[in-house]
């Protein structure tokens, strides 16, 4: 299915002779709806722009990090008034030192923070530094639970509980998949069987808090305690993966919301204004670990760059006003009432999960657990739902297994035309 105009269609057809698959990241390529990404000229908002003039209202957001709209004058006045004192220094600049303190202030479990680029990068380098501190190999995470690419984290669940990962992607060495040990998400005996067998081999368990790449997920009750309360019990550490849902669901992310305390986080997302970023923090001692001061090797040479600090330190600034977290919940809360009941009136079996501004809707009547859950919605509705959709300008994530975003900039109007066109788009299919 194409229904792009002419020069999107022209742009991906170019595309694909130069990127493979026509795309930088393969989730723009559509493949989960069978049809064509078209291309982006400007955002401003809520609303994008494609290179046809086509206008959108856009419930990705750049996929998590644009929390107050596209293109906040806050942020791109910054940006601009930054740019004019230089890009890239590769040595240290105040806005990194405001940023760490900042990101210790907002989120308890952190003492000490290190910036990256990326938010596999931060996680990436986590993993590396609780082997390190733990002196031990084993890693445990959980399957739909995505971390970033890297070797150790891009492995699929084996074919038991107590079975070693396998390798998610062509490229990654058996024997890194080997050192991973991937459980199904909310399942209390397997994980209490894979400490007991393993447990003083295990360095660390990395688990995104609510998982967000697989649809939305939430943990069942006790479940992110059991976590915490096993990892103390066996001496391993306990990583937070908060990439998107931090800074988004509050100062302290989920940790904040679920009064927990996590040996290490993951950032990213917001804390960048929209710009590349990511960042790992944590216990002191464990941080100190890393070089220069640890045997732990970490690097790079574009973390903590001064336009990406300065713009995340800008958006956060605006998030900070007492006002801004209430009104995301309350968009939210807005747009949930009105998904549910239109989907209740149609008759159509669904799931709707959200918390402040992020929300998944999935089309399927059984319960959401885990990862398994997800997949066996159907996907032949959602195709049509995204399409008929896009044509009457409402842009949805092109998978049914993607987390969609509210931002501040987004009305109660543009709920309402978003829920309306929902309404037809129901009606058809």
């Amino acid at each position: 299915m194409n229904q792009n105009g002419p020069l999107s269609q022209k742009l991906f057809a170019a595309a694909k002779e130069v990127i493979p698959g026509g795309v930088n990241s393969p989730v723009r390529a559509f493949r989960n709806v069978g049809g064509e990404p078209f291309f982006v000229r400007s955002a401003k908002g809520s609303r994008i722009v494609d290179v046809d003039g086509k206008t959108y209202i856009d419930y990705i957001g750049s996929w998590g990090p644009n929390i107050l709209g596209h293109a906040p004058t806050v942020v791109t006045n910054t940006i601009h008034e930054v740019a004019k004192s230089g890009i890239s220094f590769g040595i240290p600049n105040p806005f990194e030192v405001e940023m760490a303190r900042t990101i210790c202030e907002w989120v308890p479990s952190v003492q000490k923070v290190r910036m990256t680029s990326s938010g596999t990068e931060a996680t990436m380098s986590a993993i590396r530094l609780a082997r390190g501190f733990a002196k031990r190999d084993y890693i445990v995470k959980f399957n739909g639970c995505y971390h970033g690419h890297s070797d150790s984290l891009l492995v699929a669940a084996g074919s038991g509980a107590l079975t070693h990962g396998e390798p998610d992607s062509a490229g990654v060495p058996k024997a890194f998949a080997e050192k991973t040990i991937v459980l199904p998400y909310n399942d209390p005996a397997a994980l209490e069987a894979v400490f007991a067998a393993q447990g003083d081999q295990i360095a660390a368990i990395i688990v995104e808090s609510y998982p967000a790449n697989a649809g939305l997920v939430f943990p069942k009750p006790g479940y992110l305690e059991l976590l915490s309360s096993i990892t103390k019990k066996y001496g391993a550490l306990l990583i937070f993966d908060e990439v998107m849902t931090g800074f988004r669901l509050g100062k302290a992310g989920v940790q904040g919301l679920e009064n927990l305390t996590p040996d290490l986080s993951c950032f990213g997302k917001v804390i960048g204004g929209g710009l590349p970023v990511g960042a790992f923090g944590g216990r002191a001692d464990v941080m100190d670990m890393l070089a220069p001061l640890g045997p732990v090797y970490q690097a790079g040479t574009l973390s903590g760059n001064p336009l990406a600090m300065a713009a995340g330190l800008a958006q956060l600034k605006e998030l900070s006003k007492v006002s801004a977290y209430p009104r995301l919940e309350q968009l939210g809360a807005h747009f949930e009432a009105g998904l549910r009941t239109i989907f209740t009136e149609k008759g159509i079996p669904h799931r709707l999960n959200r918390v402040g501004s992020m929300f998944c809707l999935f089309f399927t009547d059984r319960e959401i657990v885990n990862v398994d859950d997800v997949m066996k919605q159907d996907l032949e509705l959602f195709k049509k739902f995204f399409w008929g959709a896009l044509e009457k300008g409402i842009y949805i994530a092109p998978s049914p297994y993607e987390t969609g975003f509210l931002s501040l900039a987004h009305t109660e109007a543009d709920l309402d035309d978003t829920l309306s066109v929902f309404e037809k788009v129901l009606a058809k299919i």
